[in-house]
């Protein structure tokens, strides 16, 4: 039994392998429990194995290319056009083994024991700054409810609530007061483990001489360089810088048919958390270009006039993420325009 490529439909406990030959025939269709997948595969000639971006898709790749496979990892959204009729696991691996023959069909960049260890601080992180940002709204809707108002901005409730909380001829009862006692040491706990995570963050930059190497570019900072690098390591999956932008998300989407091209907003695919990064950054650099003649600073200030500001803001995100395509290729440092 000669198999080219085999798409296994990934789960907890049982999964769905079928495989083809290079004519495209099914040569294999075997539904296998998670313990005994690998010596499955262990007695298959080394062949392609693809499988679906999900949880454990990474863990997996890893044990299937020290027993001599090659690996394909494909995202979701290029699976699903290959589902034939209802969905159900031998579909699913069907439709996985079908798009990984297809030339056209981008790969998810396989990541290393260590990225996902620097991507699992960033997701720990943003875990809690959204938590954080969820308990201030909170805090502001029960105050609000009581007529005590103040700004949106996170400082300004850091300084606001603890004024709030001592001042005893406010609107607040007792039992309010201590509710929003409590909540105000949750928001505090939260911002100390945030701290916590950043110095982690900031330790794994310093060891890395690829981060320091992205962190040169304008709107780039510790965060984004280990979080670009945990995530597309050294960029090899990529043809070229406005592959990774559009992975990223940062390209119009398209809406054309015959003569007719329109272009839309950005399609917003790929990492959120990249793309935000990536999109804070070129806000500062937007916003402190006023004034500048360097070529990049003008360029963004032409822009900014034709444009207006969140254009600008995203093109920038664009330009950055070719830069540091272009960089993590060449291994060289970045060069801004004279």
């Amino acid at each position: 039994m000669s198999i080219d490529v085999l798409g296994i439909d990934l789960a907890k406990n049982v999964f769905q392998l079928h495989g083809v030959d290079r004519k495209g025939t099914m040569v294999l269709k075997k539904r296998v429990m998670r313990e005994q997948l690998l010596q499955v595969l262990k007695g298959i000639e080394p062949s392609t194995i693809a499988i679906e971006a999900c949880t454990g898709a990474f863990c997996w790749a890893r044990q299937f290319e020290e027993i001599g496979h090659r690996v394909k990892i494909i995202a979701p959204q290029y699976v699903k056009p290959f589902v034939r009729r209802q969905k159900n696991d031998g579909n699913d691996a069907e439709a996985i083994c079908t798009a990984a023959r297809q030339p056209h069909i981008p790969l998810v960049p396989k990541k290393s024991l260590e990225q996902q260890d620097v991507q699992a601080i960033h997701r720990a992180r943003q875990r809690l700054v959204n938590h954080r940002t969820a308990v201030v709204s909170q805090i502001r809707g029960l105050l609000l409810d009581r007529g005590i108002a103040f700004g949106k901005s996170i400082g300004r409730a850091r300084r606001m609530i603890p004024e709030i909380l001592v001042d005893m001829g406010n609107a607040l009862s007792a039992m309010a007061r201590e509710t929003i006692g409590e909540l105000w040491d949750l928001l505090c706990d939260l911002d100390r483990r945030v701290v916590i995570f950043d110095k982690k963050i900031e330790a794994i930059f310093k060891e890395s001489q690829t981060c320091q190497r992205l962190a040169r570019i304008k709107g780039v900072g510790p965060k984004t360089a280990t979080a670009i690098v945990a995530a597309v390591g050294e960029g090899a999956e990529f043809k070229n810088g406005r592959h990774l932008a559009a992975w990223l998300g940062l390209v119009p989407r398209q809406h054309s048919s015959g003569d007719r091209q329109v272009m839309m907003g950005i399609s917003k695919r790929g990492d959120q958390h990249l793309r935000s990064l990536l999109v804070h950054g070129a806000r500062s650099v937007v916003r402190t270009a006023t004034g500048k003649e360097d070529a990049l600073n003008k360029w963004v200030n032409q822009l900014l006039e034709r444009r207006g500001f969140n254009r600008t803001t995203v093109a920038v995100a664009n330009k950055n993420a070719r830069i540091i395509w272009a960089v993590l290729r060449t291994g060289e440092a970045y060069r801004a325009a004279a």
